[in-house]
């Protein structure tokens, strides 16, 4: 992936926000490299992330695909019965089109990111703006990293194209060293 963000839709509620949702669900949508990683691995990804077995207990977080196009919708509905059948019960996940995604406000968007000022800071002097932030694949990658995709190799592999200075640099090693549940197959 080379960028993600995190916003809302699925509704008809004009410019939801957080605190005014309306019929809206909660989303990210992922623009991705398709030699770099197809739209099924992605698909893998998301049912073998989430426990879809169960109706929602709201539209704000229900399991949900919104596919772009017609080749998406296919293979999206292939692989919910694919898993229906191998699990013999209910996938409750909606297959929808994607209309207008609303972005999320700044505050929600690289959550994790967040919680270590010292890099928002640095990444945020370097791309000021929220749709220069969101776009750099860098602070996609290293909010993943924060998340506890990867593991330490990974990321010193990773680090130089990152542009970062030494001490973001180190503080981002010792985030990815601390972490005691890195997923090595994450699919950053």
């Amino acid at each position: 992936m080379y960028r993600t963000r995190v916003g809302y839709t699925g509704g008809s509620t004009k410019d939801p926000t957080y605190q005014n949702l309306g019929d809206h669900s909660e989303s990210l949508q992922i623009d991705f490299d398709r030699t770099v990683v197809s739209y099924e691995d992605l698909l893998d990804y998301f049912f073998d992330n989430h426990k879809p077995f169960s109706p929602p207990w709201s539209v704000q977080y229900k399991s949900a695909i919104f596919y772009a196009n017609e080749d998406q919708k296919l293979a999206a509905e292939k692989k919910k019965a694919a898993l229906e059948e191998e699990n013999g019960t209910t996938i409750y996940t909606d297959i929808l089109p994607l209309e207008t995604f609303y972005l999320a406000e700044p505050y929600h968007q690289k959550h994790d990111l967040r919680k270590h000022p010292l890099l928002v800071q640095e990444l945020e002097a370097r791309y000021p703006t929220l749709e220069e932030f969101l776009a750099a694949p860098s602070v996609t990658w290293i909010n993943s990293y924060v998340w506890g995709c990867g593991l330490l190799d990974d990321l010193l592999e990773d680090l130089p194209s990152f542009g970062l200075s030494l001490e973001a640099e180190e503080f981002l090693k010792k985030i990815v060293g601390n972490n005691s549940w890195p997923k090595a197959t994450c699919g950053t």
